[in-house]
């Protein structure tokens, strides 16, 4: 009916489609359109590219539909409102009552205190073996886990779920996704309890929002009982983020390789990785004279030939990867000699026959972003590359921002803030109803008018600036929109403030925004009440730097928590001696249930921006925690 049209903007399409999801229907709807426009006919062609499978008889009743109410002829935003109405994979879509009863997907009330009473989740099996192979695989020598923790039975269907419960294996794994993040000595090993358990998953927690994980729905307890969607959600963040991790112009130079005619290399990183590692699989498809191409994790490999070349085509000769088998009848069978040829590689991990015949998407993105982070074989280029390393300061902005769940998940800092939407969902965060999203373009852009829709954005996002009391002296909406490095951190580094100080006055329950000194007065009013002996004078204050203040502090807010004896003590110590009780005093404000962004390397360094918001954090767990106590 004409309501299938009625879901209204893209606005509403954010939450339910990630960037990389969205780059997929783009693909699919391209590769079947005529011009910008799709027939009616032809939308089941796409629905089935994107893995969903709409009956015939409701895509009858649509194709009439389209004809009446379209002229016969989609456009991508109109295909994007009913794809969203029935995807099975889309929040509220109409056939999701059929998610429950596939094949290999469990049902599970959700008992979360953090969800709503009674929803329903669904959890694929396929993904528990798919998460446990990799862990094993990456996990499979710590000494601590080895023995106790892994192997995981990946055939054991709660074998995933008691590994993760106590929180050490989910501190590990965030350590192989970003190395250094977790400081071990943070962790509780041993004599585990009900008590320091829950110490530990609320480590995992903040640790997981510093690398840029959004877990706002998730809470210590759901790890500790295992919440089947809950503990596979946030796994699958924190596995994606170590895969991606490898996906850079720094690590990988041949990348540019894969730039198109009249792109440039910044034009291919704004893509999702999804998409840049789909780029990658057809530059092999085509260097080996294959006909067909990929346009999804999905239908596009489930006959396991796409696989089949692209193996043979990365793989070192001497690994003996046998000849692609193209047109071969049974795909389970070639999925099975796919797997055989992955083995030889070193790379049989995340998927098993099954999971590419049934093209799980999410599987499939992990077996391929693991061929390419061991086997990219793209030869670099003589040209020079542009300087696109992110500074630690920009990626503590970039973590940041993902952790609080924007749409599309920032990859690149300036390249993917450049239309202000991003900017602007920060502002609706720090202050509600600030941004009247009418006013704002949405992509997909039409190419003739794209920098002016994106300029029109990012003179409303200085606007709204205005309005927040942000200074923006100098700084305009081209500005933003040509990544001018300097104005842009100063924007990020008020909205993070911003945010950090609103939550700190939820806190605190004052009517009155928290003024830098008064967060000075608390610091050393909490520490002479314990009796500590450190003291400081303002977050530029020399001290800082050795991490005993923050450490002293912690103590104070959670008494015996810090064990001293193993901090560097002195009157002089060195640089490495003063990050080994930085990492410490980030990791052990994390595990009291501080939501700390700033890095060990800003305490050594005293950056008076950043040792703000770690104070403004620990003064809110202190709040928070006195509020309980009533």
């Amino acid at each position: 009916s004409s309501k299938d049209f009625q879901i209204s903007t893209m606005a509403d399409l954010t939450p339910m489609f990630s960037s990389s999801r969205m780059a997929e229907l783009r693909q699919a709807f391209d590769k079947h359109a005529k011009g910008n426009s799709l027939k009616g006919e032809d939308f089941g062609k796409v629905m089935k590219e994107c893995g969903e499978d709409v009956p015939a008889f409701k895509l009858r009743d649509i194709e009439e539909e389209v004809q009446k109410e379209k002229r016969g002829m989609l456009s991508f935003d109109d295909f994007t409102k009913l794809f969203a109405r029935l995807s099975t994979k889309a929040v509220g879509g109409a056939y999701k009552k059929a998610v429950d009863s596939r094949k290999g997907v469990q049902a599970v009330g959700g008992t979360s205190a953090s969800s709503a009473e009674g929803t329903r989740h669904s959890f694929s099996d396929d993904e528990q073996i798919g998460f446990s192979n990799w862990i094993n695989s990456v996990l499979e020598d710590d000494r601590d886990l080895k023995g106790k923790y892994v192997p995981i039975n990946e055939d054991d269907k709660d074998g995933l779920f008691k590994a993760v419960k106590d929180g050490i294996l989910l501190c590990k794994l965030i350590n192989w996704a970003c190395p250094g993040t977790v400081d071990e000595r943070a962790i509780n090993k041993t004599k585990l309890n009900v008590y320091n358990i829950h110490e530990n998953q609320t480590l995992v927690l903040n640790s997981a929002m510093a690398i840029g994980c959004n877990i706002v729905n998730i809470g210590a307890q759901d790890l500790i009982e295992g919440k089947p969607h809950l503990v596979l959600g946030l796994l699958w963040q924190v596995i994606r983020i170590g895969l991606f991790r490898q996906l850079t112009i720094q690590n990988c130079p041949g990348l540019v390789r894969l730039v198109e005619e009249d792109e440039t290399i910044e034009k291919l990183l704004r893509l999702p990785p999804e998409a840049i590692l789909l780029r990658w699989f057809n530059y092999h498809l085509q260097d080996a004279g294959h006909h067909r191409r990929v346009a999804n994790f999905s239908a596009d490999i489930s006959d396991a030939e796409n696989y089949s070349v692209l193996l043979h085509q990365i793989a070192p000769p001497e690994l003996g990867v046998g000849e692609p088998h193209i047109g071969m009848s049974d795909p389970t069978k070639l999925a099975g000699l796919v797997l055989d040829n992955a083995a030889k590689m070193k790379c049989r991990k995340f998927v098993r026959a099954k999971n590419i015949v049934n093209g799980n998407a999410k599987l499939n993105l992990g077996f391929v972003c693991n061929l390419f982070n061991n086997y990219p074989a793209l030869k670099p280029v003589e040209e020079e590359l542009p300087n696109l390393e992110e500074t630690r300061e920009e990626k503590t902005f970039r973590n940041w921002m993902n952790s609080m769940g924007v749409k599309p998940f920032v990859q690149h800092l300036y390249l993917d803030l450049d239309d202000g939407i991003v900017l602007l969902q920060l502002f609706d965060l720090v202050k509600k109803g600030v941004v009247d999203w009418s006013k704002v373009n949405r992509p997909p852009y039409k190419k003739m008018s794209e920098s002016m829709k994106k300029l029109e954005n990012c003179n409303y996002v200085v606007d709204v600036a205005k309005k927040l009391e942000f200074s923006v002296v100098g700084t305009g909406g081209k500005d933003i929109l040509d990544m001018n490095k300097k104005l842009v951190l100063g924007l990020l580094y008020q909205t993070m403030r911003a945010y950090t100080l609103q939550v700190l006055q939820k806190c605190t329950g004052s009517d009155k925004k928290i003024k830098d000194e008064e967060i000075v007065a608390w610091v050393n009013e909490k520490l002479t009440k314990s009796g500590k002996d450190s003291r400081v004078t303002c977050f530029k204050d020399p001290t800082i730097s050795n991490g005993k203040s923050v450490i002293d502090l912690i103590d104070s807010i959670k008494p015996g928590v810090i064990q001293y004896n193993i901090m560097a003590t002195g009157e002089t110590l060195s640089d490495d001696q003063k990050l080994l009780n930085a990492k410490y005093a980030v990791s052990m404000g994390r595990k009291i249930g501080a939501k700390l962004y700033a890095l060990p390397e800003d305490v050594v360094e005293v950056k008076a921006k950043m040792v703000l918001t770690v104070f403004a954090c620990l003064m809110a767990v202190d709040h928070a925690n006195t509020a309980g106590k009533k």
